[in-house]
Formats: structure tokens, C-alpha cells, sequence
């Protein structure tokens, strides 16, 4: 097969489209042709030399894919060969097959196209579990959205609004902030003319949100800290904005508010199917009734890797992008 390798790390051009040993499913396991797999910063990451995989994964990028069961290992039951899924890896996605814990499966929803439900798996159990299984959300509440035009935000949005939550989004243009918008985001902030403490304590009426999904990390912990509500919590889930800020502790306690940091890729294989469980329950009905859906903002062929990583590092895009292998 072919996949996307990493002779060296460096910039875009590091990503190499090469011929390399078909993987073999193990226990547990099965193997998946990958119809198409969608890029996440945490694959620039990679690339740069900065995240490694963890032990035992594949060493191509890739957290997610979308594709049919070509194979199935011992021990697995529930699945067969020609199913159509979409998965959550910790590696692997950027090639022509992949071998996947059956437990991070996911059928592939009704009505939607097989290509694009590689936009979905590592979006939606990232939402699902930092939002509604950590922070608990709940109807009335607000949730702000840093980052509300990216693949996480633009599903943070739509699950946010299907339990009847109002949405508060960062973006840093108008044409980001309209496709929030047309999402369901009740609150716009443009991040580069606005201060979202501000313009968020107006809307509220000195509230503040109840939840804050935060992908800049350091850079906006204390607005973060000043942006929540009484009993608030934020979840961090990114690095962005840098590794170290000051906290300040005495505001947290004034506020009875928590923090949570998680990440997906190096959780235990348990722990991710619990959330692909939890996910496949209470998600995936609303994507099959069409009341969320991926927004893919376009699609690169696998090989052309590299032109994918520059468009998401240009950060021009709205929601995933795409990486197709060729029929």
C-alpha cells in the first residue's frame, strides 16, 4: 500500500507519498480501506517532529478516516468485511489502509456520503467528551466557542444548539463569523477588533459562560478565567496560544469554577471506546436526522498532503479538510 511518511520533520514538504508494508490487523482489530481521512493540527504536530504517537500506533499521521472493512482480526465480533465506517485512531489515516481497535468503529451514518464521514470521528469525540461528558453542558446554558469556524468549533455549534444551548464563538473574520452564524452561534466575536470578555459579559448580562472550549491554551487563560460564569468550567483542549500562563487562583475560587485539559490520541483504548460509544448513542441520531452535519471545507487528493497542511496552517479554511485516495 501507500501512506503518507515523515522522513524528517520540517514544513509540508517533509510529507513524502511512499510505498510501505500493508498493515495487519491484530487482536481485536480490523483492517480498514481508507476511502478518506481529514487533517487536524494535531498532524502538523507530527510533521514538525513535536507529537509523536504513541507506543504501539502507526507511525503515519492521521487520527481519523472513513473507508470499508477489507479484513477482521481475532476476537472481533459485531463487524464484517464491506461494512462502511469511519474510525478514531491514534495514527495511520494519511494511507490506503489502516488497522483499527474495533471499539474506535463507527458505522457510517445514514444519508451521509462515505468520503465525508472521515470528518467526523476525532471532531465529534473531542466535543462530546470535553463538553458534554466533562463539562457537562446543559439546555439554557452558554457555551463559548474559541476557534467557532475551525472543524472542532463548527461541530461544537451544532451540538451545542441540539440540546438547546446558546453558542458564543471567536472567529477572526466576518466570512467566519457568518458560517458560525448560519450554524446556529447566537454571539460573534471577532477576535482580532474585539475583547471577548467584554463582548461576552455584554451579552450575557454580566453572566459569563457556563462552559468554554479553549484551543489557544496559555495566551487566554486568564480572559478565560474572567470570561466564566459562576460555577464555570473550561476545558482545554489545545496549545496554540502557548504551554505556560499565570493563574489566578483566588478568581477561580471566587467563581467555585474548574478546569479541565484532556487530550484524545494517547487515552487507553478503553477509555476511547467509551467515548466512541457515547458518542455513536447520543450523536449519531442527530447526524442521521440531518440536525448536525460535517463541514468540510474541501478536498485534496491523499498524495497532495502537503498542499492540505499548508491550508490548514494558512488557517483560510472553514471546518475539515479532506485528504481523498484516488478510486
Amino acid at each position: 500500500m501507500h501512506a503518507i511518511t515523515i522522513p524528517e520533520p520540517g514544513g509540508p514538504e517533509a510529507l513524502v507519498w511512499d510505498e510501505v508494508p500493508d498493515p495487519v490487523p491484530g487482536e481485536g482489530e480490523v483492517l480498514v480501506e481508507v476511502v478518506a481521512g481529514a487533517v487536524n493540527r494535531a498532524d502538523i504536530l507530527q510533521r514538525q517532529g513535536f507529537y509523536d504517537p504513541p507506543p504501539g500506533a502507526s507511525p503515519y499521521p492521521g487520527l481519523e478516516c472513513s473507508g470499508r472493512i477489507a479484513a477482521v482480526g481475532p476476537g472481533v465480533g459485531g463487524w464484517a468485511v464491506g461494512d462502511e465506517v469511519c474510525a478514531l485512531l491514534a495514527g495511520g489515516g494519511y494511507a490506503e489502509k489502516v488497522a483499527v481497535p474495533a471499539g474506535q468503529l463507527l458505522p457510517v451514518p445514514a444519508g451521509l456520503d462515505l468520503k465525508r464521514a472521515a470528518a467526523l470521528p476525532e471532531v465529534v469525540c473531542t466535543v462530546w467528551s470535553n463538553v458534554f461528558m466533562v463539562a457537562h453542558l446543559r439546555p439554557g446554558e452558554t457555551l463559548l466557542v474559541h476557534g467557532g469556524s475551525s472543524g472542532i468549533g463548527t461541530m461544537a455549534i451544532q451540538l451545542a444548539k441540539a440540546v438547546g444551548a446558546r453558542v458564543a464563538v471567536t472567529a477572526g473574520t466576518k466570512e467566519k463569523l457568518d458560517r458560525c452564524a448560519e450554524l446556529g452561534a447566537d454571539i460573534l466575536i471577532n477576535y482580532r477588533e474585539q475583547d471577548f470578555v467584554a463582548e461576552l459579559e455584554r451579552a450575557t448580562d454580566g453572566v459569563g459562560a457556563d462552559v468554554i472550549l479553549d484551543n489557544m491554551g496559555a495566551k487566554y487563560l486568564d480572559r478565560n478565567v474572567r470570561a466564566l460564569a459562576v460555577n464555570g468550567r473550561l476545558a482545554i483542549i489545545g496549545m496554540q496560544g502557548g504551554v505556560k500562563g499565570e493563574l489566578d487562583i483566588g478568581a477561580l475560587l471566587r467563581k467555585r469554577a474548574a478546569i479541565s485539559a484532556t487530550s484524545l490520541r494517547a487515552r487507553p483504548l478503553e477509555e476511547k471506546a467509551a467515548i466512541v460509544a457515547a458518542v455513536r448513542e447520543h450523536v449519531w441520531p442527530l447526524v442521521a436526522d440531518g440536525h448536525v452535519r460535517p463541514v468540510v471545507d474541501r478536498e485534496i487528493p491523499m498524495p497532495d498532503a502537503a498542499a492540505a497542511h499548508r491550508v490548514v496552517e494558512d488557517s483560510g479554511h472553514i471546518g475539515k479538510v479532506l485528504l481523498v485516495v484516488a478510486d
